[in-house]
């Protein structure tokens, strides 16, 4: 199964302050989350924020981070030919824009937000946009959802028109080779991983994205996650996290990333100093060179 960043956004609102559809632009996102939670709160609803996501100090963080800078110019940490490309002035201040996010359109407590609690905001009621997965779709139209029925999902926003990114993601399946009963095994594995499978499981409350492309055409699929055939090159062009080019030391590679991302997000240090601390720390563990993105 293959995943990437989506954005959720609640049509019934939108409709409501006046506004054609989804923004496509961050500055777009600002302005209709503002207008859209100053009314709301006009209204009583003092719980309502503009935008959630993800802020906690964990890979989620890499993964929204890499769509900030990434959709802003601002490249993909290190290339894939394997050049450190983090320290440049578009990355810098996409973390500062994310920070002026936080007490104006987006909770503070953000900072310790996983997907589960951006999502539960948004599934109250409480938010006009989130970004969240996929799997929060289908939960989204859960009968004990606020939001059941009042919402779609699109593309991220960039910098300008066309500058979208999404955080590719998945789910592989594999077998051990300490095995007990390879042949079984396999045959579970090629299961899972069947059109069949792929299929029940892209029309589960979970809302996995099948990698066949063929059921981007399947009428059920088409009907109950309209969602999935008309954001299909959002899921074939998501932006890769440099997982390749920094093996075996990815995880450490996104520790380094988030943990500054994460100083910007609480105000410790400005989006110059973060890029400029990662280019140092990544240098000092992977030995590559830098450049521009």
């Amino acid at each position: 199964f293959t995943d990437g960043g989506l954005l959720y956004y609640r049509t019934d609102l939108l409709e409501k302050y006046g506004f054609d559809g989804p923004p496509q632009t961050w500055d777009e996102l600002e302005q209709m989350a503002q207008t859209i939670q100053d009314g709301e709160r006009a209204e009583g609803n003092q719980d309502f924020w503009g935008f959630v996501w993800q802020g906690a100090p964990y890979e989620g963080l890499t993964c929204d981070a890499l769509e900030w800078i990434y959709s802003s110019g601002g490249g993909t940490i290190v290339s894939p030919d394997k050049v450190i490309t983090i320290n440049n002035p578009a990355a810098a201040e996409a973390l500062d824009r994310a920070y002026g996010w936080i007490g104006k359109i987006t909770p503070p407590g953000v900072t310790s937000f996983m997907e589960e609690e951006s999502r539960r905001v948004w599934h109250g009621g409480n938010a006009a946009f989130m970004r969240n997965w996929p799997y929060a779709y289908g939960l989204s139209q859960g009968e004990d959802s606020a939001v059941k029925d009042k919402f779609d999902v699109t593309s991220l926003p960039g910098k300008e028109p066309g500058m979208s990114a999404a955080t590719l993601g998945g789910w592989q399946v594999g077998v051990s080779k300490y095995s007990r009963n390879p042949e079984a095994a396999v045959k579970l594995a090629l299961w899972l991983a069947s059109e069949e499978e792929q299929k029940a499981q892209a029309l589960s409350p979970s809302s996995l994205i099948p990698t066949k492309i063929a059921l981007y055409s399947d009428p059920d699929i088409a009907e109950q996650r309209p969602f999935m055939p008309r954001l299909l090159p959002v899921f074939t062009s998501a932006v890769a996290r440099p997982s390749t080019a920094t093996a075996p030391k990815y995880n450490e590679t996104s520790n380094i990333f988030f943990s500054n991302v994460f100083e910007v997000l609480t105000g410790r240090m400005s989006g110059a100093d973060a890029v400029a601390t990662i280019e140092l720390d990544l240098q000092e563990l992977l030995g590559f060179e830098v450049g521009a993105p």
